[in-house]
């Protein structure tokens, strides 16, 4: 993911306590993912930073919505999205510091970028699946799908036929008895 300037938070100048900022995600920033699973979209990232002495809060919020391909047949899919991610940024810490919530932030930093994160949000806010709605995918595709869908159930193997029948009538698990 490569950063945009326009997602970056200046923080010396706040004061302690809550903030919150706007950002929109655009073609832009899904040029900028390098993700071809991401064909495009409008989002929202709503961002609330409780900044706290060296300690910043980052509550991103995205609502929106995303261009993907169907994973049936593959025409364009449009996917109403929101997603939530807390991340949390230390002053003064090391920068490789081993826990994906905490980032540590060198001691001479003023600002934080957020595209990272807000890639991160979309990424964990994403269906594993993503299908059109039942009849909703395109019908020549559908059509050679049904031509090589097959019906038949294969037949048990005969091994776990035996094994079965080492199960005793009235007990569901495996035979107790002893020879």
């Amino acid at each position: 993911m490569v950063a945009l300037d326009e997602h970056t938070i200046n923080f010396t100048g706040l004061k302690d306590g809550e903030h919150e900022f706007r950002f929109d995600l655009d073609k832009r920033f899904f040029d900028r993912t390098g993700d071809e699973d991401l064909d495009g979209g409008t989002l929202a990232a709503l961002v609330t930073l409780d900044k706290r002495g060296n300690l910043m809060v980052a509550n991103i919020h995205l609502e929106g919505s995303v261009e993907v391909l169907c994973d049936h047949c593959n025409a364009p899919l449009s996917l109403s999205t929101s997603g939530d991610q807390r991340q949390i940024f230390q002053l003064n810490a090391e920068e490789d510091l081993d826990d994906d919530e905490l980032v540590g932030l060198d001691a001479h930093a003023h600002s934080i970028n957020l595209s990272h994160y807000f890639y991160e949000c979309l990424r964990l806010a994403l269906p594993a699946r993503r299908l059109h709605p039942p009849g909703s995918c395109d019908p020549e595709v559908e059509a050679v799908l049904d031509k090589l869908r097959v019906d038949e159930t294969p037949a048990p193997d005969p091994r776990w036929e035996a094994l079965n029948q080492l199960k005793t009538p009235d007990e569901p698990g495996m035979n107790t008895k002893r020879p």
